[in-house]
């Protein structure tokens, strides 16, 4: 399996396996008005930047994408920086167990 970093920076493992950047996936996004208490609603459309699936090829995407493609892409996964292993310095990551994917 050969995994492709769409995400616009350096993926690292905590093993020290670094994923360069070869594109960046975006998701559009769409917001409704901001209600009374100051809060909207997204919605995400569009991703652009992604290429079509290849056999034994895993993208890397931000948690965005995942979540938007759900459903309908089983070859991505995103970096597992909620995960508790999730390595931080001056609260940024520098570095990541592992992915995620969506069930």
């Amino acid at each position: 399996m050969k995994f492709m970093n769409f995400t616009p920076h350096d993926v690292v493992l905590n093993n020290g396996v670094v994923y360069g950047s070869v594109g960046s996936a975006r998701c559009a996004a769409e917001f409704s008005e901001f209600d009374e208490n100051g809060v909207a609603t997204v919605s995400y459309g569009k991703v652009n930047g992604l290429p079509e699936p290849v056999d034994g090829v895993v993208y890397i995407v931000s948690a965005m994408v995942l979540d938007a493609l759900r459903g309908v892409r089983d070859d991505l996964v995103a970096p597992a920086t909620g995960h508790p292993d999730c390595v931080r310095e001056n609260r940024k990551v520098v570095s990541v167990p592992g992915f995620v994917k969506n069930k």
